[in-house]
């Protein structure tokens, strides 16, 4: 042990600055507030997005479309992923169960079969919506759709 590795003990120092401790303290004063204005009051806290009286930049930057609160999102599954499953697990029906144990929808998803690629194989396909070139597809081969 020598000088250069001495320390105070732990708790010993405070780490935080005494604010309008008097002048003596050097935070005294003002109390690092400032002179007047609403920031040197007490109770002051601005809004989220304040700029000082600018005008904000969400309200400066303009909006563009319109975002329906009701949209029903769907989670689109091709055909060719279809026959890519039905070749790979040699599957005949493709439903809401088959697609969640492969990873292509969640538990609370809606599956919209969509139309690129082909399919050669005859399914039986369950989903809640189907675009009409994939239903041409899937009855072309010879397979069949269940709405949900």
């Amino acid at each position: 042990m020598n000088l250069s590795n001495l320390k105070p003990a732990k708790g010993a120092v405070k780490t935080s600055k005494r604010i309008g401790r008097g002048q003596g303290s050097g935070r005294g004063g003002t109390s690092t507030r400032g002179h007047k204005g609403a920031g040197s009051r007490s109770g002051h806290s601005t809004k989220v997005g304040f700029e000082g009286g600018q005008m904000p930049l969400q309200r400066r930057v303009p909006k563009v479309g319109f975002k329906p609160i009701n949209r029903t999102e769907y989670v689109g599954v091709n055909l060719d992923v279809l026959q890519g499953l039905a070749e790979k697990f040699s599957l005949t029906t493709v439903n809401f169960a088959t697609l969640q144990e492969h990873g292509l929808a969640s538990k609370n998803d809606l599956v919209k079969i969509l139309g690129r690629g082909e399919v050669k194989a005859k399914l039986e396909v369950t989903a809640h919506a189907f675009s009409a070139s994939a239903q041409k597809a899937i009855e072309a081969a010879g397979g069949s759709i269940v709405k949900l």
